[in-house]
């Protein structure tokens, strides 16, 4: 497994590979690789035939007073991992390496329908922040194919739609979410909470599925929906950001059948995410 800091060593490297006409997949991560990001891994090796894994914590798409420095880094073992699965690459560039202008980066990318609501709106300039690291991504490695997980399920959108509308020649697959026995979605930060909250994070998971099962069965009043399961998750201890039945295709009022419910919300000091397709 090759594990590279530079862009010029990276792109070295692949020259050969592309030669040889292998196809290249890329699975972008910021590390501390937990069972889900593994199932990427896993899932693109079966379409591609070269795997690389970025590593980098991205610090544009951490807004103020969010948790940048404290975001666990765990290298060793995720190469370890890496390693285990067979990776063929694995790219850990520094801050330097991807934003050499230091603090004031210069050129940015937005994706202006999708960056100003829902995670966009309580997390203003993630997103740009996310396009802007995906897009270096995606111009450093050249992949055939890209890999996201559709737990970030905005974030799969964005990336989808600066893909389209800068016309870049890469296929972008989105992997359901993996989740504990419990239901409660995988995620880094999970470990952020405490014992007891531990056990009341499957809520959020249990709220959106009991209102995808009402929708599945006739229910229509959306509104009534997303009060009740709000007000549940009070009850239980969360502090809700959002939580939306929308239009999967465009985060729209739902219209249609193509139907997504989204939700954030805080226990403690954990920003739990999930969705559920309808």
């Amino acid at each position: 497994m090759e594990q590279i800091r530079s862009i010029r060593s990276l792109r070295e490297q692949l020259v050969s590979v592309r030669r040889s006409g292998k196809k290249i997949a890329l699975v972008p991560t910021m590390g501390n690789l937990h069972e889900g990001h593994l199932s990427l891994v896993k899932q693109v090796q079966k379409c591609a035939d070269y795997v690389v894994v970025s590593i980098f914590v991205n610090p544009t798409q951490f807004v103020e007073g969010e948790d940048f420095g404290n975001y666990p880094r765990t290298l060793e073992s995720d190469l370890i991992k890496l390693e285990n699965l067979n990776v063929d690459l694995v790219f850990m560039p520094d801050g330097n390496e991807i934003y050499p202008e230091g603090n004031n980066v210069i050129a940015e990318v937005t994706v202006s329908e999708l960056e100003s609501i829902y995670c966009g709106e309580f997390r203003p300039g993630h997103f740009k922040g996310v396009a802007t690291v995906v897009t270096k991504l995606f111009n450093i490695v050249q992949p055939d194919l890209a890999i996201f997980g559709k737990k970030d399920y905005q974030q799969l959108l964005v990336i989808r739609s600066l893909v389209e509308n800068l016309n870049l020649p890469i296929e972008i697959m989105g992997s359901a979410t993996m989740r504990e026995e419990d239901g409660l979605a995988m995620s880094s930060r999970n470990q952020y909470l405490t014992e007891s909250e531990r056990q009341q994070a499957p809520i959020l998971y249990k709220c959106i599925s009991e209102m995808a099962s009402a929708i599945k069965n006739g229910e229509s009043d959306y509104e009534k929906l997303e009060k009740a399961a709000v007000s549940s998750l009070k009850k239980a201890g969360f502090k809700p950001e959002y939580l939306s039945i929308c239009d999967s295709e465009t985060l729209k009022v739902a219209k249609n059948q193509k139907i997504v419910i989204i939700a954030a919300a805080w226990l403690g000091k954990a920003r739990l995410i999930d969705n559920i397709v309808v």
